[in-house]
Formats: structure tokens, C-alpha cells, sequence
């Protein structure tokens, strides 16, 4: 059984989603994949986790790195989950790409690549979002695509952790918009 929560943040309403492991899931009002994996069956409900999120949350909005994750439960296929948790391993203030990602993952798996491409469709469907820092992923060229909650959200959340934005752009043209 699956609670949710509403919340707010500066850069607008959340869904909060847990069971009794952990957060299953952070998303912004209207982003893509909103509520995706969400119990149809699921009740809204007081979780200890939900305070823990809005703690971390409120210490991250202040501009401050939290210094502790919240309880979090990842439901999704292996491949999925280990995407998920090489983005965890992405320090604060710092971005990778989705190329450095399948190469982490080629690695791991003993194999000669991966696709960049299958990391990035990963990626786009983190159901824990901020948390789970897939606003820090960008293109090999620095392009800010691929983000669900909206590029300007992920603008703002790379400014806020002090990501030097001189060498990334938003593309004006695209499928990953």
C-alpha cells in the first residue's frame, strides 16, 4: 500500500508517495510521468517519511546540501534502479552525463558499452525527483534536456546548488524538451 502527501516548494507543488519501506516517490504538479507507479489503490496519509522529505527538502531549498537522505524504496526493473543509484553518487553541485552514466553502468555489467540513450530513458522516468538528482544529468554538449518536472525547474536547481551554468545551455530545438 502506497500514501501520498502534498507539499510545497519554491518551484512549486509536489506529490510525496511512500509505503511503509521508504519514499517511492517526489514528483512536481504537472511533470511528466506525475504519479506513474503510484498504488491505484493508494490513501492519503500522515508517513513519518513525509516529514523527513519536507526536513530535507526545506534544508535544500535554503540553498544548504542536506547531510542526510531521507528513506527512500525504489521500485522499478534492475536496470532502472541501478541508473537510479549511480545518480545518488552525483555530488552536489556537480553534473554528469548520460554517456558517463552507461559507461559506469558498461563497466559494472563487465561490458563493452552501453547505451546512452537507454540511461537517458532511465532517467527520465526517476520517480523520486530532486532526491534522486536527475536535474544534474545533462547532453555530452551540455544541453539541459530531459528533465520531467520542465527545463526551467532544472535551471533553477542547478543554480540553486551553484553549478557553473556558463558551459550549459537550454537547446531550442529538440525531442527531449
Amino acid at each position: 500500500m502506497q500514501y501520498t502527501r502534498r507539499c510545497q516548494t519554491p518551484l512549486g507543488g509536489v506529490l510525496l508517495a511512500a509505503d511503509t519501506i521508504g519514499l517511492t516517490g517526489l514528483w512536481f504538479d504537472g511533470a511528466r510521468y506525475c504519479g506513474a507507479g503510484l498504488d491505484p489503490q493508494h490513501e492519503e496519509k500522515e508517513m513519518p517519511v513525509f516529514e523527513t522529505v519536507e526536513r530535507w527538502l526545506a534544508l535544500y531549498f535554503s540553498g544548504r546540501q542536506p547531510d542526510f537522505l531521507p528513506p527512500v524504496h525504489l521500485i522499478g526493473s534492475p536496470f532502472r534502479r541501478s541508473v537510479w543509484e549511480l545518480m545518488l553518487q552525483i555530488p552536489y553541485g556537480q553534473t554528469r552525463t548520460y554517456g558517463e552514466l552507461a559507461a559506469c553502468i558498461a563497466k559494472e555489467r563487465g561490458i563493452p558499452r552501453m547505451s546512452a540513450q537507454a540511461v537517458g530513458g532511465a532517467v527520465a522516468h526517476n520517480p523520486i525527483s530532486i532526491i534522486l538528482p536527475c536535474h544534474r544529468m545533462v547532453g555530452m554538449n551540455g544541453s539541459l534536456t530531459g528533465y520531467a518536472g520542465g527545463i526551467p525547474r532544472k535551471v533553477e536547481l542547478l543554480k540553486l546548488e551553484g553549478v557553473a551554468m556558463d558551459k550549459l545551455f537550454v537547446p531550442t530545438k529538440g525531442t527531449a524538451l
